[in-house]
């Protein structure tokens, strides 16, 4: 391959990696939210501890994402700095705000919410979680504007051979902005029940004695499958007419048609298997141990299906970055080389597969020891120098 195409591959090798973490982060933050304000509402042990298993999976996977996340950022001045000087103004507006608004408020809700357990208030500590999806969809709606910049051009104006922004409102309401974000928090979703469909059906499968736990799981996450199911698939067919109107050629695209078939097809079977297999049958699911192996095998389809549907956005415009201004030709860094994009892609590659590795490793064992071993929101034990000390008669 030449050095375009390498670097092309570059991006979309870690992008898709890192969007693995995204969309699972999507998914699993309103659920444990909801989880918790059970807890809140009626004190039951039994939501209490839902909320700290499925809520230790979501920070693992959260932790492991922010450093796959740091990678894309270094690919931006390393090899897309045509991109960065032609349209940074506008292109980097809402990156900006994303991580200094965004990001940085999800951390510190989260971190409250972490170390929270038995010291905040509770209805304080319930809030801090709900901040944490609202700030995680917030981030989710400014990579999405950047993103739909690239797909349509709104509210910017070439001005003295660079992209000057004249409408932030357009920015804001770009027609492939409206109809993908819904797309994307309807991905996550679907990740998420599956997710937890298939956590608690394997450990159904083991005859788990947390069988009363993982029943009650095993139906959240059919139900957070199903709603994800019709927002995803829903807003996936709106957007046809939006792409069409402005990517007319998108899906002719080498690549673009066999990613768009795989995203349909599975996209199709299992909105189907949802709809008039696992709902009308979400009473008995769980006792029926023949249906667990398929659940678990079921659990990786909507990440397949996530990053299908990316590479379709992303590869439909080609050979535009940025749709009828910057080609991917003139986005790339000069003085690239072959070699040097080669050792980046192998080292983003091993870094990225490693911590999708790690990740996997660690919500598999968190999955496999149960409820009983959660380390967050343990009661800490308490320091010997800080009991008071006894009275002597």
């Amino acid at each position: 391959m030449d050095v375009l195409d390498l670097a092309r591959t570059q991006f979309a090798v870690t992008g898709s990696l890192h969007f693995l973490f995204v969309v699972l982060t999507l998914g699993l933050a309103p659920l444990v939210a909801i989880m918790h304000t059970r807890h809140a509402v009626t004190g039951r042990p039994a939501h209490e501890r839902a909320t700290r298993f499925w809520g230790q999976i979501y920070v693992t996977n959260y932790a492991l994402g922010i450093f796959t996340g740091l990678v894309m950022e270094f690919q931006f001045g390393l090899s897309w700095s045509g991109l960065s000087e032609y349209a940074g103004d506008v292109f980097g507006a809402p990156l900006a705000i994303e991580t200094l608004g965004a990001f940085f408020l999800e951390s510190t809700f989260l971190g409250l919410w972490i170390f929270g357990w038995h010291r905040l208030p509770r209805w304080l500590h319930l809030a801090c979680i709900w901040l944490v999806t609202l700030t995680a969809y917030a981030s989710a709606f400014w990579i999405m504007v950047a993103n739909s910049f690239l797909q349509n051009p709104a509210g910017a104006v070439e001005r003295n051979g660079r992209l000057a922004l004249t409408d932030f409102g357009a920015l804001l309401t770009n027609p492939t902005l409206t109809m993908a974000l819904p797309h994307v928090i309807g991905a996550g979703l679907w990740a998420g029940g599956f997710t937890v469909m298939g956590a608690s059906a394997y450990q159904l499968f083991r005859r788990t004695s947390e069988r009363e736990f993982f029943t009650s799981s095993l139906r959240a996450g059919v139900l957070a499958a199903f709603a994800g199911s019709l927002i995803t698939v829903g807003f996936g067919y709106a957007q046809f007419g939006v792409v069409s109107a402005f990517q007319p050629d998108k899906f002719a695209q080498p690549l673009a048609g066999p990613g768009l078939g795989i995203m349909i097809g599975i996209g199709q079977l299992l909105q189907l298997l949802i709809m008039f297999v696992l709902m009308p049958v979400l009473y008995w699911l769980p006792r029926w141990r023949w249906a667990q192996p398929i659940l678990m095998f079921l659990t990786p389809m909507p990440f397949v299906a996530a990053i299908s549907g990316w590479l379709v956005r992303e590869n439909g415009r080609q050979p535009w970055l940025i749709n009828g201004r910057l080609t991917v030709a003139d986005a790339m860094s000069p003085g690239l080389t072959s070699g040097m994009v080669t050792a980046s892609l192998i080292g983003f590659a091993g870094v990225l597969g490693l911590l999708a590795i790690v990740d996997y490793l660690l919500i598999a064992r968190t999955v496999r020891r149960g409820p009983a071993t959660v380390a967050l929101g343990a009661d800490a034990p308490v320091d010997p120098a800080e009991r008071a000390p006894a009275l002597s008669l």
